[in-house]
């Protein structure tokens, strides 16, 4: 199956990105065709993880359904609005997919480390922050050759972005179900 392939070539691929190994680009489909692939994986591994979470108390509705995974799609939004944000900045005129291709991937294996990582409970969270953040910085490195310093700013802007988007819907939603209207 194409999906299996593409899942072990993007894991080869964020292997080979870490190390500072090249050739890690011909491991991910850094085109549309290959960007889709890796949204509808991240989808439908989004669905699964509701599907999953909710076991216990049944399948949500369509509606419950939808909302969960627009949440769980906040990271790769964060990551999108940050980097056409940075690359504008700085006048880059590197291509996008580069970032967001192999970025989809690490994101869908964040969403998982974050869900186990919560079920610890507490600040334990916040190691799934820092090694998305971490991955971040070193694919910005790698894919768009800037500095240390943007790429940095490019991967804590990132996650700052995603923890803030969360945090105000929360606000949204407790304050939506809390009012007397």
């Amino acid at each position: 199956m194409k999906i299996w392939a593409a899942i072990r070539d993007a894991v080869i691929g964020w292997i080979m990105l870490l190390r500072g190994e090249e050739g890690w680009r011909a491991h991910f489909r850094l085109t549309p065709a290959g960007f889709a692939t890796a949204l509808i994986i991240f989808a439908c591994l989004n669905f699964l993880a509701v599907a999953i979470t909710s076991l216990g108390i049944g399948l949500p509705s369509l509606i419950g359904v939808v909302a969960a995974m627009f949440v769980l799609a906040l990271p790769l939004t964060a990551t999108v609005v940050v980097l056409l944000g940075t690359r504008m900045a700085l006048r880059s005129e590197k291509p996008v997919l580069d970032v967001l291709v192999p970025a989809t991937y690490a994101i869908t294996a964040f969403l998982f480390v974050e869900g186990f990582l919560a079920m610890l409970g507490g600040p334990v969270v916040m190691l799934a922050w820092l090694g998305l953040a971490y991955l971040l910085y070193r694919l910005a490195r790698a894919a768009m050759g800037w500095n240390a310093a943007f790429s940095a700013g490019f991967a804590v802007l990132t996650v700052v972005l995603l923890v803030a988007m969360r945090l105000a819907l929360y606000m949204l939603s407790t304050t939506a179900a809390g009012s007397p209207i």
